[in-house]
């Protein structure tokens, strides 16, 4: 399984999650194996612009994402992440690890269209 958290730069384990996935400075794939942390990889993000929230979407697809986790997600992209079979789970903690520890223990419930930003 790979998951993607959006992430404030550098990117990796310790980076600090953003607050947003459309306005992330980057994103940190984090392959899980058996259980555990397997390869870490970060992945730029695109400029946002408004209405650009499917290049991620579409970019995370292209890198064979599972899951993502996030804070913040508006309806536009959460529909692309279903349409691409992305599963999109509501973050804990303030840094990437601990999100990934949260995935790891299934405490991160799905992100519902009721749930999601609205501007």
């Amino acid at each position: 399984i790979r998951i993607a958290v959006p992430s404030e730069a550098p990117g990796g384990l310790d980076a600090t999650r953003s607050g947003h996935f459309g306005r992330c400075q980057c994103f940190t794939l984090v392959d899980l194996v058996d259980g555990g942390v397997g390869e870490v990889q970060v992945l730029a993000n695109a400029p946002h612009t408004e209405g650009g929230c499917m290049s991620p979407v579409m970019t995370l697809g292209e890198h064979m994402v599972d899951a993502i986790v996030v804070d913040g997600i508006g309806g536009r992209p959460l529909m692309g992440f279903h349409q691409v079979g992305i599963a999109v789970h509501a973050g804990t903690g303030r840094d990437v690890r601990s999100a990934v520890d949260g995935y790891l223990a299934g405490d991160l419930p799905l992100v519902g269209f009721e749930s999601t930003c609205q501007h």
